[in-house]
């Protein structure tokens, strides 16, 4: 496959009902990227249709800001955040 994978973050909570992810990020992520959250039960892959700051829509993060992210699936907080490249 030859995929690298770059930890760009970790998952700080989940909110179920509306299936979003709060990540604290240690480095850039831009809509249209993949990402993969890894933890002892999570396994998803996903790639990124939207992400919010403070409930206003960007297209792209830096580091060391605290995004909201729609998921597929399940997460938990502590998770790994990774973007494949």
């Amino acid at each position: 496959m030859g995929e690298e994978l770059q930890k760009i973050g970790k998952i700080a909570h989940f909110f179920t009902k509306i299936n979003v992810a709060v990540i604290d990020l240690t480095a850039s992520i831009s809509v249209g990227d993949r990402i993969l959250i890894k933890g002892p039960t999570t396994n998803l892959e996903q790639t990124i249709d939207s992400i919010e700051i403070e409930h206003e829509k960007v297209t792209r993060a830096e580091a060391g800001q605290s995004i909201g992210l729609k998921v597929d699936d399940r997460v938990r907080e502590n998770d790994t955040v990774y973007k494949i490249s």
